[in-house]
């Protein structure tokens, strides 16, 4: 998660200006911690705030929301700077908000300069200009009598994260991947810088004049500036020279994790060494110690460390660590203002540093501290009285009705305060006395009544707890499982997925349970799946079990198949054998009489086929005799055609 964004008046360090993971922003007094300020934008859940930056004591004039306002007499000027304190709140839709912490209220409101999160604003130091810079590449110029935009340009192929103004005001640093010096008058890029490997999260100068006093002061030659980057725990330390040479950085300064908050003072004379305080996002306090006189190979390791831990008594003998927030010098660059604690109730304290130990713990007792800033603001709490007519809603019970009791007549009605010598009631007597019926309250499994199943998911979820989880979880009708995933809030999906995953990991016996509540999820929640950019990695685990199960189940199924068969070929066989054997002799055996005149009729037909046959051959026979005798006649010359030979023979 992002640091908090939080910044010191530049005047005195008397304010702290913080804004919390609510959207609000809030103002303390650095001396005493006290709250002097607290604004919600109108817009504070939508567009969170994302930079904060404090406008310079000196040479600044007067946003409005009117636009130019009329001169003022020179007292009345005087007056008003003395006390005009501007901060300019960057959000995340790409609007400037200006928030004087005198008035108390918005002073006016910059607008159609980035279309897309506002990374980083800075003020000029000599007039009334802000620069800001944004996800969408640009970097934008201010005029913030006017509220208009002065100038915009393109600082970077992909998001500009960091701004810094040089100690003359000529020039500007920006940073995305690399860091480019912009000359603020022609808006060109007067160096490049090799940069870090990820994003830059801050930028400082480091010094304000040049560091050898013989080569004439150019603004810019000589100058020593620092950076740091998101998930890198080196700060860089660059030399800006005219000659063009050296690109990467002279030296750097290591810590133990990633700086969320950098304070330094400047070093103004070749001598005077650089003091540096680097908070860190685990809560640590780095201090520095250096002079900057040139190429330094070998990082360079703090002088001391500070840390912050809780005493350890009451009960609890293990101390805890409290994280440090922000930190920054004091005028007299000899102690600190340490801000610790929690975002929304921070602790400030101011801190010498006239030691030499390398490690350094402070002890504090927060709770005690914030618990007489509590018991100081509390006021006297009234008990309401309750008739025995009234009737109070208790969320559980079906059609939020509650069983009133009756008073029994002749008791006289408990009182509120208890004598010296009574032990305090207990939660049933306190429900008794509200008319509640306690035994509807109560369920025989141990759980709290609710009206769906959805409520006690998601508590389940929120609180980790196995027991909910498994009685809800557990359910195996399908309607009810469709209506609780159906009425669930859109943020436990996701945690509900994970779970479902563990659980068929865990448990393979339950996976016929869980398919069913995923079977619902993804049915009823899909297009909401859809729009998350990051599904993959958060579902990978239930993507691979799922392909591992699939892919088993071609061979589970011919496994199936076969041994269906073969299971139903031995209960066949099975069945067979269980039969049992069928006597196959005769117990009677017939002999039909005229057995024989069947076969006599048999051999009859039998004979008549063959004499049909022998006379078709006889016939055959004669034909054939007949044509034999005709041909000898015609030899011998008889003819049966003459009638003379036909008469003689008659």
């Amino acid at each position: 998660m992002a640091s908090p964004p939080c910044a010191f008046s530049p005047r005195g360090r008397r304010l702290f200006a913080a804004c919390g993971p609510d959207g609000r922003l809030r103002v303390w007094d650095a001396a005493g911690s006290r709250l002097q300020h607290e604004y919600v934008p109108s817009a504070h859940l939508s567009a969170a705030c994302t930079c904060l930056a404090w406008a310079p004591p000196e040479g600044r004039q007067i946003p409005s929301k009117d636009g130019p306002q009329r001169k003022k007499r020179k007292s009345e000027a005087g007056e008003v700077e003395k006390q005009l304190d501007i901060l300019a709140i960057g959000t995340a839709v790409g609007s400037i908000l200006l928030y004087s912490t005198v008035k108390g209220e918005l002073q006016s409101k910059l607008d159609g300069g980035h279309d897309s999160r506002v990374n980083c604003v800075r003020w000029h130091q000599d007039n009334c200009y802000l620069y800001s810079c944004s996800e969408d590449k640009h970097i934008v110029e201010w005029n913030t009598q006017t509220c208009k935009v002065k100038c915009k340009w393109k600082g970077d192929n992909s998001s500009v994260t960091c701004l810094c103004i040089s100690p003359d005001g000529k020039m500007l640093l920006s940073a995305g991947r690399t860091i480019k010096l912009w000359d603020l008058e022609t808006k060109e890029v007067y160096r490049h810088f090799t940069g870090h490997a990820t994003s830059v999260s801050s930028l400082m100068f480091t010094t304000v004049k040049p560091m050898n006093e013989s080569i004439p002061f150019d603004g810019i030659t000589g100058l020593y500036f620092l950076s740091g980057a998101i998930h890198d725990r080196l700060l860089s330390v660059w030399q800006i020279r005219s000659d063009r040479k050296e690109k990467n950085a002279v030296m750097s300064f290591a810590v133990t994790d990633e700086p969320i908050f950098v304070d330094l003072t400047v070093s103004e004379v070749k001598e005077e060494p650089v003091k540096l305080a680097v908070v860190c996002r685990d809560g640590q306090l780095h201090l520095f110690e250096h002079i900057l006189n040139g190429y330094c190979k070998k990082p360079l390791t703090s002088n001391c460390t500070i840390q912050i831990a809780t005493p350890g008594n009451d009960g609890d003998s293990t101390p805890k660590p409290v994280p440090i927030l922000a930190a920054a010098f004091c005028t007299d660059k000899q102690s600190l203002l340490l801000v610790y604690g929690n975002t929304s109730q921070p602790v400030i304290e101011k801190v010498s540093l006239n030691t030499s130990e390398p490690h350094i713990c402070l002890v504090r007792d927060i709770q005690k501290v914030l618990s007489l800033k509590t018991d100081a603001a509390l006021t006297k709490v009234k008990t309401p009285v309750v008739n025995s007519d009234t009737k109070v809603l208790v969320p559980g019970i079906p059609g939020h009705s509650t069983a009133v009791k009756t008073p029994a007549s002749g008791k006289e009605k408990k009182k509120n305060k208890r004598k010296p010598g009574e032990t305090e009631e207990s939660i049933e007597e306190r429900l008794g006395a509200l008319d509640i019926d306690v035994s509807k309250v109560k369920t025989p499994g141990g759980l709290p009544q609710t009206d769906s199943l959805a409520v006690l998911l998601v508590q389940g979820l929120e609180s980790n707890d196995a027991e909910i989880l498994n009685k809800v979880l557990n359910t195996r009708k399908e309607n009810i499982v469709k209506n609780t995933v159906a009425r669930m809030p859109i943020y436990a999906v996701i945690p509900l997925l994970h779970e479902l995953t563990k659980r068929l990991q865990g448990n393979p016996y339950s996976a016929s349970l869980m398919v069913r509540w995923l079977k619902s999820v993804f049915t009823l929640h899909a297009s909401y799946l859809s729009t998350l950019p990051d599904l993959i990695p958060q579902l990978g685990m239930l993507y691979q079990l799922m392909e591992s199960r699939v892919k088993t189940l071609q061979k589970l199924s011919r496994l199936h198949g076969r041994l269906f068969i073969l299971a139903s070929q031995v209960a066949a066989s099975e069945a067979v054998q269980d039969v049992p054997e069928v006597n196959q002799t005769a117990k009677l055996v017939y002999e039909d009489e005229s057995s024989e005149e069947e076969g006599s009729d048999d051999e009859m037909i039998a004979d008549k086929d063959s004499d049909e046959n022998w006379d078709e051959d006889e016939e055959k026979e004669e034909q054939s005799d007949e044509q034999d005798m005709t041909v000898e006649k015609e030899i011998n010359g008889d003819s049966d055609l003459e009638p003379e030979n036909e008469s003689e023979e008659e």
